[in-house]
């Protein structure tokens, strides 16, 4: 009782923090941290924060992190919206401490490549180029309290540059994961109704600085130059908190196996510097060997190409598959893929590798 008291605190104050305001759409800078890199989860959005689990619940709903076996480690890449030439490489690693508690680390950079130094004297560039860089760090610790409540909180790094001028700050995650029985089978064991709430990018403003900021003047009245520095406006991060739930379905018309499941699952996603957003998505799974996904993310104005205020359609989907090193092995090797269309340009995909150590 006293966690579901905690839980219905945070949703309450989520609710007064993220009321939203459409003035404020697109006021906000480090936007990258939105950006999910991970393979599997990608594949539904947002429509996984209930049933998140492992290390890459460290993106969706931390709460998941908590039911990490032993050791799991992931290294994914992103052709971000395909034809923009940005690409975003994703590692990380999440280790069962044991107590019920996991901790897991990851690391996301972006590869945007090489952009033409361009001035008012030469526009044409011929200068050389520059390299930008994002890089995003994050630790996060999760518990398991109960069979039933997990919750887990998250720090990172973010740190956006070029040559002369660069933007860091810092930001808080934090997930609950609620899972109840539908279906009552002591010998399966199998809990099927999901819940969970996700709070992303609580922190302080950031700010650019650097030599990039000053530029050189020259007095009219005299020859003498001065150097003049500009202090550029803080930004806020692009926070938002879901609400989510889903259902696994047993499909098995013979209770003593559990081999198909079917997870459909629903989020709602307060943002408050972009449109809210509604993602329905579902999951269906072959034993623990095969899953295949797939969603939608609904916001205003996303139906058609003159009001949708982003890239994303909405539509994505993914798949992935899973099979344990060597027989009877507990270690487990995974490939995971997804889709999320875009217009213009050629949507995203990415590719993933998973590595389950089991004891």
């Amino acid at each position: 009782m006293k966690k579901l008291i905690i839980l219905s605190i945070i949703l309450s104050a989520s609710t007064i923090l993220f009321a939203g305001n459409p003035d404020r759409i697109g006021q906000a800078g480090a936007t990258q941290l939105n950006i999910n890199g991970w393979g599997r989860s990608s594949g539904w959005g947002w429509a996984s924060v209930s049933n998140a689990s492992g290390l890459e619940a460290m993106y969706t709903n931390i709460g998941g992190l908590a039911y990490t076996q032993n050791t799991e480690i992931i290294f994914s890449r992103t052709a971000w919206l395909t034809g923009s030439d940005i690409n975003i490489n994703t590692f990380g690693f999440a280790q069962n401490l044991g107590g019920n508690g996991v901790l897991g680390v990851s690391i996301m950079s972006y590869d945007i490549g090489d952009i033409p130094i361009t001035t008012v004297e030469q526009p044409d560039g011929g200068l050389g180029t520059y390299k930008p860089t994002f890089t995003n760090i994050s630790a996060a610790f999760s518990k398991q309290f109960t069979r039933e409540i997990s919750g887990g909180v998250g720090f990172k790094i973010f740190s956006e540059a070029i040559t002369n001028v660069k933007a860091q700050g810092v930001a808080l995650d934090a997930g609950i994961q609620y899972i109840t029985t539908f279906k009552k089978d002591q010998k399966l064991k199998q809990e099927d109704v999901k819940f969970g709430v996700s709070l992303k990018n609580i922190g302080p403003d950031a700010r650019y600085a650097g030599d990039g900021l000053s530029v050189k003047l020259q007095n009219p009245n005299t020859e003498n130059t001065s150097t003049v520095n500009q202090r550029a406006a803080k930004f806020n991060l692009p926070t938002l908190m879901n609400i989510s739930a889903s259902y696994d379905m047993r499909l098995d018309k013979n209770d003593e196996t559990y081999f198909h499941r079917l997870t459909p699952a629903f989020t709602f996603t307060n943002n408050a510097f972009s449109s809210n957003q509604f993602t329905v998505g579902a999951e269906y799974g072959y034993k623990s060997l095969f899953q295949l996904r797939t969603g939608y993310a609904y916001e205003d104005g996303i139906t058609s190409y003159e009001t949708r205020t982003n890239a994303f359609t909405g539509i994505m989907g993914g798949f992935t598959f899973e099979v344990p090193v060597k027989k009877d092995s507990e270690t487990t090797f995974g490939l995971d893929y997804s889709y999320r269309h875009s217009n213009p340009f050629g949507g995203s995909h990415t590719f993933g590798v998973r590595l389950n150590i089991g004891e």
